[in-house]
């Protein structure tokens, strides 16, 4: 797996209605030489009503979206966060990233590792085979903990994950030297 010096893990949490769906959260997390460095989390305006799923799922009120600033202004500061870092998610390229770029932010350029992807290939090897790869079940079994399905304690349990792994892969390192 890549090793990244510098990187920003990120995620958004959204409220879909009639199949269209909304960013209503879009956090990051910047890491630097595996230190939390800075971090980005914003609500974002819709005048969509918020589904109570999502409500209950999250812990996102309708005050807090009806208060946040619109969705052109989030991502054009979460743009600026961001700048060129390389970014990783958590089967982003399935979700976060097409959203983005439908609402004109395409970053699938910057985007440098999918912890979900690395997740599944570990599965056997580094995870004892589990079956359920919800960030917050791998997250669980790796001793990381976290609030699922807010979007900044998603993008750090993502950075958490992905140096863990890091840290298997490291001492895999090791231990081959030694044979």
């Amino acid at each position: 797996m890549q090793e990244l010096e510098k990187y920003i893990a990120f995620d958004l949490e959204f409220n879909t209605v009639n199949e269209v769906s909304h960013i209503i959260q879009v956090s990051a997390v910047q890491f630097e030489n595996e230190q939390e460095v800075a971090h980005f989390d914003s609500y974002a305006y819709t005048d969509v009503p918020l589904q109570s799923f999502i409500n209950g799922l999250t812990g996102i009120t309708a005050d807090k979206i009806q208060q946040a600033p619109k969705l052109e202004m989030v991502l054009a500061s979460f743009a600026k966060f961001v700048g060129d870092t390389p970014l990783i998610g958590y089967n982003a390229h399935k979700s976060d990233l097409p959203l983005l770029a439908e609402n004109g932010l395409d970053l699938q350029n910057q985007y440098a590792i999918d912890v979900y992807d690395e997740a599944f290939e570990r599965r056997s090897r580094d995870l004892n085979g589990i079956a359920n790869f919800r960030l917050s079940k791998v997250s669980t079994f790796l001793g990381i903990k976290g609030q699922s399905h807010n979007s900044l304690e998603d993008a750090r349990m993502t950075a958490l994950v992905y140096q863990q792994f890091l840290e298997f892969d490291q001492n895999k390192l090791l231990l081959e030297k030694q044979d």
